[in-house]
């Protein structure tokens, strides 16, 4: 018998396999950016198993929201891997309920296998559905749903949930490495890569407005707004640091509330917030901001009552460095101080009626207390 006509040794094969899943593991935890690395478990997973389609679904929306089912990577056999946009419409997005395996896995923490009914197949290799849940403890809850033309066996389930709990273990990582330890929103560390990859996508992506055509010639779409909270340091003084630490969660889940959930919130430190806005006109940006200083000014915060914020936003252009943006953000904030507090200024407006210069002198981190 030639060499190539033995059989095969099943322990050789068994490496083949687990080479090929450390593979994949090493070029799954090489990646540094946390939406490309949901495509990327799809893809890994359709590579390493016998299965049709991959999917990794997310739960988005607030929780006074209706949560819905973002897909963030769908990997088909000889199709390109895709996913929703960040800025996706909620409202087209499938309901939790819609999806009742996925919400079981959810809830129960534990896989499900099922056989598909004949009058809900897409194709004969979707019959089978396998539902994994992904393990966060930062980030968005979600799940990994497989189609195939038969059940998994328990080889491939186990090369499965080997590699979810390298991946959860990293994602909670990249997640906990990019994100404000007190407030859970995105940090300073992270806004320059985020700002420079928004307003690139944003300057090839029409923008729904009545002028999109010229926006997308002569802008990004995209709104920057800085926010300071009023008198905090009055707030620590007074109240002690833990109160004022206090006041900063609430601020940050009030943001989550007033924002949609495309819009990127961050920390900057202290008591300074920004957001990344996307799309709509000046007017819709202002009134989105506008939306938020009266949610806070709003909120009865325990023990301090009453809590206000300035802010200020400008206009992201196309050759905009992070620092340039925030630097014309930041001087509406001085103004919005200097006018009072408690209210929301456009830099792009402050120059056009001349009280402000367009790139003119930077005014100074001047705190008014």
């Amino acid at each position: 018998m030639s060499p190539s006509a033995q059989p095969s040794d099943p322990l050789e094969g068994s490496a083949q396999e687990s080479g090929d899943a450390i593979s994949h593991l090493a070029a799954l935890t090489a990646q540094r950016d946390r939406e490309l690395l949901d495509v990327s478990l799809a893809q890994s997973v359709l590579d390493l198993l016998p299965v049709s389609s991959v999917g990794v679904y997310r739960l988005v929306g607030s929780e006074h929201e209706t949560r819905r089912w973002l897909c963030c990577g769908l990997a088909r056999r000889g199709q390109v891997t895709v996913n929703d946009p960040s800025w996706v419409d909620l409202e087209s997005l499938p309901t939790l309920e819609a999806f009742p395996l996925r919400q079981l896995v959810l809830d129960s923490r534990l896989l499900e296998q099922a056989e598909l009914p004949s009058a809900s197949l897409l194709a004969p290799d979707q019959r089978f559905v396998t539902v994994l849940p992904l393990m966060v403890e930062v980030g968005l809850p979600g799940v990994l749903e497989l189609h195939a033309d038969q059940p998994l066996t328990a080889g491939a389930l186990r090369t499965i949930q080997t590699l979810l709990r390298v991946f959860g273990n990293f994602q909670n990582l990249l997640e906990s490495s990019q994100r404000d330890a007190l407030t859970g929103l995105l940090n300073r560390q992270t806004f320059d890569a985020t700002f420079l990859k928004a307003s690139m996508l944003g300057a090839s992506e029409p923008i729904n407005t009545s002028d999109s055509d010229r926006r997308a010639n002569s802008s990004t779409g995209y709104w920057l707004g800085v926010i300071d909270i009023d008198h905090f340091k009055l707030v620590n003084d007074r109240f002690g640091h833990l109160i004022g630490d206090e006041v900063l969660v609430l601020v940050a889940r009030i943001m989550r509330q007033s924002f949609r959930h495309y819009d990127r919130l961050y920390r900057f430190g202290g008591e300074e917030f920004v957001v990344l806005l996307r799309g709509g006109s000046e007017a819709d940006a202002l009134a989105a901001f506008e939306r938020f200083r009266c949610n806070v000014e709003g909120y009865a915060f325990p023990q301090v009552g009453r809590v206000t914020v300035s802010l200020g936003f400008t206009e992201v252009q196309p050759k905009d460095t992070p620092s340039q943006a925030f630097e014309r953000a930041d001087q509406a904030v001085y103004q919005a101080k200097h006018q009072g507090r408690n209210q929301v200024l456009c830099y792009d407006a402050l120059v056009r009626a001349g009280i402000l210069e367009n790139e003119g002198q930077h005014v100074g981190d001047v705190e008014l207390f």
